[in-house]
């Protein structure tokens, strides 16, 4: 087995599911990961694996956004359609827009907060995600834990914004 086929079976997981958080379209996440270990095909050198691949990851959809940047609204448009079009039972219903604001939530985020927590809740440690963002390791934490309250304090907004137009339709 070569170093790319070990990287791929032990880290292909864990990055698709940071990539699908992180782009929201599964597909896409697929695609950018690919494209991650063909990168670290060229590279001779990888010193810690982990916070390498994700660093790259996190670049390449950088990269990518620009040019996507149509294709997402595109799809948005039509991920909105589709729910409108389609009854759902209630539970599903809830379910569906506790996600939405969830999303919207994390979107709402800077890119290096929403980036740390997506990273931390897919297992790297306070050193990779150092690395991968370029922060000093000290910050590591005090990224994490702002970005919890910041995400915390978003949703209740959101959720308030809600409860308030539905109270208004309901009226």
């Amino acid at each position: 087995m070569t170093d790319v086929e070990r990287l791929f079976r032990t880290y292909n997981t864990a990055l698709v599911r940071y990539l699908t958080r992180r782009l929201g379209d599964r597909d896409w996440a697929e695609e950018v990961a690919q494209e991650t270990f063909v990168r670290a095909l060229r590279q001779e050198t990888i010193t810690n694996e982990r916070a390498w691949l994700f660093q790259v990851a996190t670049n390449l959809v950088r990269d990518e956004a620009r040019k996507d940047a149509r294709r997402r609204r595109h799809l948005a448009i039509l991920t909105e359609q589709e729910r409108d079009t389609v009854v759902e039972p209630e539970t599903s219903l809830e379910r569906a827009q506790e996600s939405a604001l969830a999303r919207k939530a994390i979107d709402a985020l800077a890119e290096r907060d929403r980036l740390a927590l997506l990273m931390r809740e897919e297992g790297l440690d306070y050193p990779e995600i150092a690395e991968a963002l370029s922060l000093s390791l000290g910050s590591v934490g005090t990224t994490l834990s702002r970005a919890r309250r910041r995400l915390v304090e978003s949703y209740e907004s959101l959720q308030k914004e809600r409860e308030l137009r539905e109270k208004n339709a309901a009226s």
